[in-house]
């Protein structure tokens, strides 16, 4: 067991991954009248900070804790440091399904410890670092802090505000994709391309239109948060599509089909474009519904990425090749199902309930399968097998 906090993405990955296979289907089951969820909270408002803030703030917590040590150059959190925070974000999921009994002042007590912890570890290894450049990830950080907040301000009974909440996770998890997608994807695609297809045409160094994109994209997720059905946000998503789209027109994603592992991160980019255009067009043509297109941006843009940033790194960082297996590709399969079976269940009419359900079985699947076929790198046993090598070959 211990191995398995030798590194953070190991802990966070893989609690990211079944926490968000089992609570999707739970929620689905208290939705279709088959079971009561245990928490305080309404259903719908559990469901969507459980897949923002548990699932998606352990995705960044594994993502950001691995990455660190690389920009800082100092030692990674490991041991029982990080057993410590994994065990807050496990104790703050439990918490939200025993905040019954618990009382909903000590629920959002032990919930909002968590992000808390998270945010004086990060804050403490970039300054030490002086890592300045990536002092805005504290400012995402802070943002999903104060969402979670504001959804448990309406289980005390102190405010209206669960959904905006909401809206304001949703939103920083976002914009962490544009923002770090937009570093990653051009970058692994350059050093790719130039191993596999030297003398090739690379990505478009970053430039104006990176940084218009990104502005871009903040104004229209700043006017989502503060008002989705206002007569504004619709437009702003439009730019942010187009801006987004003509982003990743210049990262030469078709030339990266022959490598799954790295064609799902334009695809993940992609889904953004995507649920963008369908934002805009949901405050502008009645038919298609809003949930459509956030279900675009959440289950296709954010559940893609983070499967392909959690495959990727899990590989790198354990030692294997930056290929991906048959049971990879069927993950990726398997997100892109979830997505579009999500996004046609509002317009399916009678069949609503059934292609949702469908869409919860190929996301559960897709996290499963993940949590399955990388479980040795997860759980650190190829550390443990490296170790007995070292040891055996030292005598």
């Amino acid at each position: 067991m211990r191995a398995v906090f030798s590194a953070a993405f190991r802990p966070f990955f893989l609690g990211a991954a079944l926490w968000s296979a089992a609570a999707v289907p739970a929620w689905l089951m208290s939705f279709s009248g088959h079971a009561a969820l245990p928490g305080a909270l309404a259903p719908f408002i559990w469901h969507a900070h459980e897949m923002v803030f548990g699932f998606g703030f352990a995705a960044v917590a594994g993502f950001l804790l691995t990455a660190i040590p690389n920009w800082t150059g100092r030692l990674p959190l490991r041991g029982a440091r990080l057993a410590a925070l994994a065990g807050l974000w496990l104790a703050g999921r439990l918490a939200l399904l025993l905040s019954t009994p618990l009382g909903p002042h000590a629920a959002a007590a032990i919930d909002l410890a968590f992000p808390a912890a998270l945010i004086a570890v990060v804050a403490r290894e970039l300054i030490a670092g002086r890592n300045w450049r990536n002092l805005p990830m504290l400012a995402a950080l802070a943002a999903l802090l104060c969402g979670s907040l504001l959804v448990h301000l309406q289980a005390i009974g102190l405010a209206y505000t669960a959904l905006l909440g909401n809206r304001v996770g949703i939103a920083t998890l976002l914009m962490l994709v544009a923002l770090i997608g937009g570093r990653i994807v051009p970058s692994f695609t350059r050093n790719w391309l130039a191993k596999h297809r030297p003398g090739g045409a690379l990505p478009a160094p970053a430039g104006r239109l990176d940084l218009a994109a990104l502005a871009a994209t903040f104004a229209a997720l700043a006017a989502w948060v503060a008002s989705p059905g206002g007569a504004v946000a619709p437009w702003l998503a439009f730019a942010a599509s187009l801006a987004l789209g003509l982003r990743l027109a210049r990262w030469r994603g078709l030339a990266t089909l022959g490598e799954p592992l790295l064609f799902v991160l334009h695809a993940g980019y992609g889904w953004l474009v995507f649920g963008f255009a369908l934002l805009g067009l949901s405050g502008v043509v009645p038919l298609v519904p809003h949930s459509a297109a956030v279900h675009a941006l959440t289950v296709g843009a954010i559940g893609t990425m983070t499967l392909a940033v959690m495959t990727r790194a899990t590989l790198g960082h354990g030692g294997q090749p930056l290929t991906a297996s048959r049971a990879t590709v069927l993950v990726y399969l398997l997100v892109t199902l979830a997505a579009l079976l999500r996004i046609a269940a509002p317009v399916a009419g009678g069949a609503f309930l059934a292609l949702t359900w469908a869409a919860a079985a190929a996301w559960s699947g897709a996290f499963l399968l993940f949590a399955a076929s990388y479980r040795d790198l997860l759980m650190g046993k190829d550390r443990l097998t490296q170790v007995k090598t070292d040891t055996r070959a030292s005598h």
